[in-house]
């Protein structure tokens, strides 16, 4: 789900003076925090300048924006929590302002919660693929949401391949948006908030840049929490596919058995429904009411399904109508909303991640995915945008393996189908001295769906205290019983992770 961009917000966004520093190392922007506007009381919002490639640390500079709900027990405060919300792709800065009140509530008020915009997303000097909204939905024209089809593999791969030259073209920060260099604004960021070591809160891909900070300013963490993890080994080496082939399908036998268990409306044989609804769908488009269905626009129905369980029995309703109307004419049209989501997704995944460049490779590797699950092909096609996109030459691509100045808090749920389990359980071996925290449940991400995981989250940013080792927060209850607690995750990834 994209994260709505506020414009008023925007408008006041106050550009900070770099100090003075030594010659050769990057300058410590001053921030100067202004008020974000009567929508959003009691938040500040600023941008900050830094350097656009940390190998000139004193030449081009691009601008990175800020928002901040600051602490309320200024007595007691700690210091500055960063924030980052996923995607990659995600703001930052939309994120604290919805739900930085709720998090500033939850840590007692001794922490300025602060969100920022990635270099390249958002308010923080965007890059731009397309002129207009109206040229991104020309894009989407006459492609499906991911090919299922053979005939529609080399148009698709075209389609997405053309993306990197238009975006790379004449946009300098198409060629510095690794997580790395992200990592390295952080730390900046850090330095300017007048923090010894870093606080840190990251969701889904913000478990790669955490995991990124943590193994390049090992010495800098005060407290890290990574919760919905990315192996960075699979994310980086472009082998994510051998996790996303079987997690989705994981966490969808859940979303299949608790249905059966509670006799919810897509029951009571909602495994052979689905494989039946399947088979008809990708035969023919299925007709239901003025939309038309394909194969891939259900196939996404259920994946976006599994990143919150609250969102279960709608799915369950909507995949119950569509096995009802199994006779469909047309191909409906696409539409998308424009802000630089889509386009930041993947400069970052692209200046990261060496992906093939040829259809070949695609098409074997899709067939890889195709045996893991329905779901594997789904996460895989987009990649194709990287296609003739090379990666940034300051990208981190390992070794993993480090012990922080203070343990790293990871957190995993055990049926998550968009960060896998095992990704926590990697990160956890990884960075020594960690501890992981286990959610018995299903999603993507613990914090606020988990009471549990929860107060164990706050009580380790508040007072480094971890939660026992082997510690496993019990499931809620069954989505699909009126009795379940209606939780759902701090936030949803603005784009895929």
């Amino acid at each position: 789900m994209r994260l709505t961009v506020l414009a008023a917000a925007a408008a006041l966004l106050v550009t900070g003076t770099p100090a003075v520093q030594a010659s050769g190392a990057p300058a410590v922007p001053r921030i100067a925090w202004a008020s974000c506007g009567p929508e959003n009381p009691g938040f500040e919002c600023a941008s900050v300048k830094v350097p656009l490639d940390y190998d000139d640390p004193r030449g081009a500079t691009t601008t990175v924006a800020l928002a901040r709900k600051p602490a309320t027990d200024q007595a007691h405060r700690i210091g500055s929590l960063f924030l980052n919300p996923g995607g990659p792709g995600g703001s930052g800065v939309d994120f604290a302002l919805g739900a930085g009140n709720q998090l500033s509530a939850n840590l007692r008020g001794r922490f300025d919660i602060v969100g920022f915009d990635p270099r390249g997303i958002g308010r923080s000097g965007p890059l731009h693929c397309f002129a207009s909204e109206a040229e991104l939905d020309r894009f989407f024209e006459g492609v499906p949401g991911f090919p299922y089809q053979a005939a529609q593999e080399r148009p698709f791969f075209d389609r997405y391949r053309s993306l990197g030259p238009e975006c790379r073209d004449d946009q300098r920060i198409a060629r510095h948006m690794s997580t790395a260099d992200v990592a390295r604004d952080l730390d900046l960021l850090r330095r300017a908030v007048g923090d010894r070591e870093i606080n840190y809160l990251g969701f889904s891909y913000g478990s790669y840049l955490g995991a990124t900070y943590a193994n390049l300013f090992p010495g800098n963490i005060r407290a890290l929490v990574v919760d919905g993890v990315l192996n960075p080994e699979l994310w980086s080496s472009g082998r994510q596919v051998e996790s996303d082939r079987i997690a989705t399908k994981e966490e969808f036998r859940e979303f299949l058995r608790t249905c059966d268990e509670a006799a919810c409306v897509f029951g009571p044989h909602s495994e052979q429904r689905w494989t039946a609804l399947l088979k008809s769908v990708r035969a023919k488009p299925i007709q239901l009411g003025d939309d038309v269905w394909t194969y891939d626009a259900v196939v996404n129905a259920a994946l976006g399904a599994m990143y919150s369980p609250n969102d279960w029995p709608a799915a369950a309703e909507l995949f119950d109508q569509l096995s009802d109307a199994s006779a469909g004419l047309s191909i409906a049209a696409r539409e998308a909303d424009y802000d630089n989501g889509f386009d930041a997704y993947n400069g970052n995944v692209c200046a990261d991640i060496e992906f093939p460049r040829s259809l070949g490779a695609y098409q074997a590797t899709a067939r890889y995915a195709q045996a893991g699950s329905e779901f594997g092909p789904a996460w895989w096609w987009g990649n194709a945008a990287c296609a003739d996109w090379p990666v940034n030459p300051d990208r981190y691509t390992g070794p993993w393996h480090t012990r922080t100045s203070a343990p790293v808090l990871v957190v995993g749920n055990y049926f998550d189908g968009v960060t896998d389990y095992r990704g926590a359980q990697a990160v956890h071996r990884q960075l020594a001295g960690s501890r992981l925290l286990t959610y018995a449940g299903w999603g993507h991400t613990a914090y606020e769906v988990s009471q549990c995981a929860t107060d164990h989250t706050n009580a380790y940013l508040l007072t480094g205290a971890l939660p026992p080792a082997g510690t496993v927060c019990p499931a809620n209850p069954n989505p699909f019983l009126p009795s379940a607690r209606a939780a759902e995750p701090l936030v949803k990834p603005a784009h895929r992770r």
